[in-house]
């Protein structure tokens, strides 16, 4: 039988009554599967903040320890009625948390985070809801088994912080460790480099991470359970009435987490398409009893009658442009300019060229740097470097977009309609989306003309 890998975000581990509903849920399945499980809610933050602080100050270390087995003692006494196991998880964790404790000192003693250690540190949120988790499910009486991916040897290319995994280097391990009737309780977010080193997959890479795992054992589904419906024709918290969208391509899906739809990590998609291996997105708030996939994500391609299927949008865009009136045809400008960001690690989210202007598209985190670097290279042809940012990026998503004439004015009209300005437009770049840059005060306006126009 093809097992189902199931992915439980931080949002489903909150408090006792999720944890309950997540049992519930896994007992409906009623078969052998795997479970990939990010930190709980918040841990990862706490641990980001913790980094900071043990670096000057090392009794933080034993106020971190001391907060953290609290945390994990109140949810084990909530879920656990067998009393000696309770115990034996608990020691379980306080050992987890020796080792995080020896990875703290070394940052104190040594007065800095190397990209190894901050990888590794961040990796327990994971591994402590892996070895909690997996304790309740046998406290239920399921057959589960906890694995790590150390174990099953889930080999990445070994960059630190954001990881590629290796499919075809991890396959057979995770087909071996995984290989049993049973239940499997995976801690998502991170691989192994080539070396044996903890590296991660990215913020967010639990989605990533389940989509490996179920790529390498030619899984039936990746099941991903949210607090909400699955996709949407927007966001509900800027518009009343969206609409769910019942199927999606790989490619709208992955158009759509990309510029900022959350339902999933934009990298989910890649290990699935070549397989064809369906991504089910349920709504575990609302779960009775069955399986009932909100949103099918898969390798059909549906254009429907509106052509648009959602509207999106991401804040984490600003804008780099170098002027001069030459520069659009100056050869080796854009080269110079993309290997010194690369070099420094920045990635280039898009690039939009004219005869006067090179326009880089980064996240808001990287525009002070990316500025510094490009003004470092004192690049003759660049005579001023603009730094623009307070934008949104607005994604219009929809199989056939590209064919159907008449889209992009309509979409464009809404906007005009009410004296909405958009500073930049991207179409043709992907065969489903097309995006266009505002300011971050025109976002809501923006989003409800198109979706009012569409919808």
């Amino acid at each position: 039988m093809e097992k189902i890998v199931a992915k439980f975000g931080g949002s489903n581990l909150k408090k006792k009554e999720d944890i309950l509903k997540l049992v519930r849920v896994i007992k409906a399945y009623d078969r052998p599967m795997v479970i990939v499980v990010s930190a709980f809610y918040g841990i990862t933050n706490h641990l980001i903040n913790a980094m900071g602080l043990v670096k000057n100050d090392e009794s933080q270390i034993k106020n971190l320890s001391q907060s953290l087995i609290s945390l994990k003692e109140d949810v084990v006494n909530d879920n656990f009625t067998d009393k000696t196991l309770a115990k034996q998880t608990l020691k379980q964790v306080e050992k987890l948390m020796l080792e995080l404790e020896r990875y703290l000192t070394g940052i104190h003693y040594i007065g800095e985070i190397s990209e190894f250690v901050e990888d590794v540190v961040l990796s327990y949120g994971e591994r402590f809801s892996s070895l909690i988790l997996n304790a309740i499910l046998k406290s239920h009486g399921l057959n589960s088994e906890e694995a790590l991916p150390e174990q099953m040897q889930l080999i990445t290319d070994g960059e630190f912080g954001n990881a590629t995994i290796n499919l075809s280097k991890s396959a057979k391990g995770v087909q071996n460790r995984l290989n049993d009737d049973k239940i499997y309780v995976v801690p998502g977010f991170y691989g192994v480099s080539p070396e044996g080193k903890i590296t991660l997959l990215g913020r967010g890479g639990s989605d990533y991470s389940a989509a490996a795992i179920a790529h390498c054992l030619k899984a039936e589904s990746l099941d991903v359970w949210k607090d909400v419906d699955g996709f949407m024709s927007a966001d509900p918290k800027l518009i009343a009435n969206p609409i769910r969208i019942t199927h999606l391509s790989y490619t709208e899906a992955a158009e759509l987490s990309y510029f900022g739809a959350g339902i999933l990590h934009p990298r989910t998609v890649e290990p699935l398409r070549s397989a064809k291996i369906p991504i089910r997105i349920l709504n575990i708030d609302t779960f009775d009893k069955t399986i009932e996939p909100g949103t099918i994500v898969h390798a059909g391609e549906i254009i429907s009658d509106n052509i648009v299927k959602s509207v999106t949008y991401s804040n984490d865009f600003c804008i780099l442009t170098l002027k001069g009136a030459g520069v659009g045809m100056k050869k080796g400008v854009l080269a110079k300019t993309t290997n010194a960001l690369d070099r420094a690690g920045i990635n280039i989210k898009s690039v939009i060229t004219s005869q006067i202007a090179i326009n880089l598209l980064l996240s808001v985190k990287n525009l002070k740097k990316a500025y510094n670097i490009i003004d470092e290279l004192q690049l003759p042809t660049v005579t001023e470097l603009q730094a623009i940012s307070n934008l949104t990026t607005i994604a219009v998503v929809g199989e056939g977009i590209l064919e159907k004439p008449g889209i992009a004015g309509r979409m464009f009209m809404a906007l005009a309609n009410k004296n909405i300005n958009v500073r930049m437009i991207a179409s043709g770049a992907s065969p489903v989306a097309t995006y266009f840059v505002v300011s971050s005060n025109d976002k809501n306006a923006s989003i409800n003309a198109i979706h009012s126009e569409f919808f």
